[in-house]
């Protein structure tokens, strides 16, 4: 087992990586501080892995359980009250943890339900999906989605533990893999180019579920997102530079309606745009423009936006984009390989260049 920490003060917490470590009860019971837990999981991750976890607690603790519908499409208000009713019937109080069982979608709305619940009680993440181990579980961005936007209702709220379990990537589909890929190589584009090499010399086997480089691929994207974290919780500066390809992706996301294309494929098809614009002014060359769709669609990801999505479409979404600020649309985008920044200055006509020729190749 490798272990991180996210560096917060009082608010730091511990990140487990290893293989069958969801079996080992201590690090649950160094996490949960009273004798109730609400374990929130889906069908999907229920009928696979839930049981073993009430059995592994309810020797120790009360355990009650609350199983949502699967998908993107259920990250929603009403989902979220479905999680609070569960606490309130079972009659959980102040020193209940919440346990967040699956990927990112139920990490998200169990994080959103602990910080909310009676003001805020602890919880858990075990992360199912590789995207869910690599970002969602990791910096305390809880939220829902609302028709109008992604995660526009949320609240920053720390675990007390992540607890990431590798062999759970054994039950994952392709396509679910495949998207939490887009993460792991976000990070060897914003921070780490070292690290984006050695994703190139080691795709194959990480499509694959290498064991040891599969390990070696999360605990590099969690110790890259806790140290961004441990600058900046709140994303108030730096922090931001971690949705490289994400104003772009959400506004696919939104548009196609959410779970139509998961998030890792939006976010794929959103970095290629932004490696393009960098590229559009100048911080990129021709050779790292290629590397990067290269290594995007080696993990079968998509390297275009969603045929049909017309340019005032992308702007009109983008304008909702949390980082948005007076008005000014902003964007992560590349000085170098390795080196991302925030910024609104650029051209709208290199943008406006950006996505017509993607959308033209999208549309060929």
């Amino acid at each position: 087992m490798r272990t991180l920490t996210v560096d917060l003060g009082d608010r730091s917490y511990p990140i487990y990586i290893g293989s069958g470590i969801r079996h080992q009860k201590q690090l649950f019971r160094d996490a949960i501080h009273g004798k109730q837990v609400m374990i929130v999981t889906n069908t999907t991750v229920a009928d696979i892995y839930l049981a073993e976890l009430v059995a592994l607690l309810g020797d120790e603790y009360q355990v009650d359980t609350c199983v949502l519908p699967d998908g993107e499409k259920y990250k929603t208000l009403a989902t979220y009250e479905q999680i609070m009713s569960a606490l309130l019937e079972a009659k959980h109080n102040r020193t209940t943890t919440v346990i967040a069982l699956g990927g990112g979608v139920v990490g998200d709305m169990a994080g959103f339900a602990a910080a909310t619940y009676q003001r805020g009680v602890p919880f858990i993440q075990v992360p199912t999906t590789l995207l869910s181990q690599v970002d969602s579980s990791v910096g305390g961005k809880t939220g829902v989605n609302h028709p109008l936007g992604k995660n526009m209702i949320g609240a920053f709220y720390q675990p007390q533990a992540v607890i990431i379990d590798t062999e759970s990537l054994s039950s994952l589909p392709a396509r679910e893999l495949s998207a939490g890929m887009a993460e792991v190589i976000k990070y060897g584009l914003i921070c780490d180019a070292p690290f984006f090499s050695w994703l190139e010399d080691n795709i194959d086997d990480l499509m694959t579920l290498d064991s040891e480089k599969i390990t070696h691929a999360i605990y590099e994207s969690c110790r890259a997102k806790a140290e961004v974290v441990a600058q900046d919780e709140k994303e108030g500066g730096i922090r931001a530079i971690l949705n490289l390809g994400h104003t772009f992706g959400h506004a696919i996301e939104t548009e196609m309606g959410y779970g139509n294309w998961l998030h890792g494929e939006a976010v794929a098809a959103g970095t290629v745009l932004a490696v393009d614009l960098s590229w559009r002014l100048g911080s990129l060359t021709e050779s790292d423009v290629e590397r990067s769709v290269n290594l995007l669609a080696k993990a079968n990801l998509p390297v275009l936006p969603p045929k049909g999505m017309s340019r005032e479409a992308f702007i009109e979404r983008m304008l909702l984009d949390k980082k948005v600020l007076d008005g000014s649309l902003r964007l992560i985008l590349l000085q170098a390989l390795g080196d991302a920044y925030v910024t609104s200055d650029f051209a709208m006509e290199d943008f406006n260049a950006c996505l017509d020729d993607a959308i033209e190749a999208a549309s060929a």
